[in-house]
């Protein structure tokens, strides 16, 4: 049991890192600021972490923050710790993310520059079918083991990690902007 439990706990620890490096590297920095330009098979593998660790969309995740940056702290920014307050965003990030993700017009405006490609049509653009595949991999080599290394994983990013961004950081990090928008750069 105990090897099992230390197998379990690593399995969760390297799939959040994967969430992570997918997630500020892939969408943040390479496909929302286009601040970095990755091979296409890196991207790929990017994009196949997301789709099995997140099930996000990459279009709704770029237009959610995009539309961030284009209201930082202002109304219409989509998860400002400053107009929901830290808590609200803190706790709930998710469902700030997911209101703003299931708006078309918002997806439309902010990624009308991204395109679907056959991989987002047959399989990225599904991704609670991504969270499933991954979660059964992970049961297929851990045993039942997989499903604490699943729990422990979506606490992790989606109550934990993904709000500390758009809450504690924005709420009480540096100004780098001559606007009300912070951020703490040992978490970004």
């Amino acid at each position: 049991v105990t090897s099992s439990l230390v197998l379990a706990l690593v399995a969760a620890a390297v799939v959040v890192q994967i969430a992570v490096f997918s997630t500020t590297i892939y969408l943040h920095r390479s496909v929302t600021h286009r601040a970095v330009t990755l091979h296409p098979a890196v991207a790929l593998l990017f994009r196949m972490g997301l789709w099995l660790t997140t099930g996000i969309v990459v279009k709704q995740w770029v237009a959610v923050h995009r539309k961030h940056h284009a209201f930082p702290d202002e109304e219409g920014d989509p998860h400002s710790p400053h107009l929901a307050g830290f808590w609200s965003v803190q706790l709930g990030n998710v469902f700030h993310y997911v209101r703003e993700a299931r708006d078309p017009e918002v997806v439309e405006k902010y990624a009308k520059d991204l395109k679907d490609d056959a991989w987002d049509r047959y399989l990225f653009n599904h991704g609670t079918t991504g969270v499933l595949v991954g979660l059964t991999l992970l049961c297929l080599g851990l045993g039942s083991w997989g499903l604490l290394a699943g729990a422990l994983h979506g606490v992790s990013y989606v109550f934990i990690l993904s709000p500390s961004v758009n809450g504690l950081c924005h709420f009480f990090g540096r100004k780098n902007f001559d606007n009300t928008a912070t951020n703490l750069q040992s978490i970004a």
